[in-house]
């Protein structure tokens, strides 16, 4: 699904943000990991509300200058709120347009890359876009509303067989067969609009056991085929980190699916290109995960650009 072309966003939006409520993930191995010190250059390519970002930039000062980049203009308006500055910019970008970012700003390979491929806790809250199950909400799904079509558009449109394969390759949902075929014989007199209308077909069809809502795979993989993510991470690992890091620089990638954690592992090993300094992810503590549930499926690796 192509993306639409974009006006230009330099900066967050003039929105002033509700009070954020997002808890950055392996925020002790991240810091540990990246050996961050006075004077060094570091992308924080999803910055979200900065979680991450507010102790890089404090670790890096005085004379470090920190890129924030993010789709989502809510989330750059809660990082502004938390860094700014002379050596800050944050900007609405995708973190595969970083080759032209660094050009736009002047500046060459850069010492410290860091992506966190995890929906934010705040995204999740937002009703206007139906991240979150609970929250509601149209069935927008975009990091980018200028970008791309709603969640909801999309399910009016694409065939049961396409929409099959896509829940069983993002989702990884089981039942992706009958949940699409449902969404189609729906969309023939009311087609699925909002989280609640979407949440409650598959609780229909799946039934409600443990404590995930049974709509969470369906939710999961309708955002990363309306957001194109794993396109934009496989022209990342593939050749915006090659070109954007400086020699002997560090690359840090947190991922929560199967599927990105494999194609980072695997671009990692690529030995005549990276040095790999995790062999096993790194994972969060159990006193993490009791604190933030939400961590439980964060996996943090690492590399070093030779």
């Amino acid at each position: 699904m192509p993306d639409q072309p974009a006006s230009p966003a330099p900066g967050p939006s003039p929105q002033s943000p509700k009070k954020h409520v997002h808890i950055p993930v392996l925020l002790h191995e991240v810091l540990s990991a990246l050996d961050l010190r006075p004077g060094l250059t570091v992308v924080d390519g999803t910055v979200g509300a900065a979680g991450h970002s507010r102790k890089i930039h404090e670790k890096i000062q005085p004379g470090g200058t920190l890129i924030g980049l993010d789709r989502d203009s809510l989330m750059l308006g809660y990082a502004a709120q938390f860094i700014d500055g002379e050596h800050v910019q944050l900007l609405q970008r995708s973190y595969s347009e970083l080759p032209d970012v660094l050009q736009e700003l002047s500046l060459g390979p850069v010492d410290r890359i860091l992506v966190d491929l995890g929906l934010s806790s705040d995204q999740l809250a937002d009703r206007e876009r139906g991240f979150g199950i609970q929250a509601g909400g149209p069935l927008d799904l975009r990091f980018d509303t200028r970008q791309g079509v709603p969640a909801a558009e999309y399910l009016r449109t694409v065939s049961a067989d396409d929409l099959t394969k896509m829940l069983r390759e993002y989702g990884e949902e089981p039942l992706a067969e009958r949940i699409a075929g449902a969404i189609v014989d729906r969309r023939k007199t009311q087609p699925v609009a909002t989280s609640e209308d979407l949440a409650e077909l598959v609780r229909r069809i799946k039934g409600t056991r443990g404590d995930t809502h049974p709509a969470t795979q369906v939710f999961q993989a309708l955002r990363i085929a309306v957001n194109r993510e794993f396109d934009h991470l496989r022209t990342f690992l593939d050749t915006v980190l090659p070109a954007c890091l400086a020699p002997g620089g560090l690359a840090a990638v947190i991922t929560f699916h199967s599927l990105e954690d494999r194609l980072v592992k695997e671009t990692f090993r690529e030995t005549e290109r990276w040095d790999n300094l995790t062999k096993k992810p790194l994972v969060a503590s159990p006193a993490e995960i009791r604190l933030n549930p939400r961590s439980r499926t964060a996996k943090l690796r690492l590399a070093r650009l030779r």
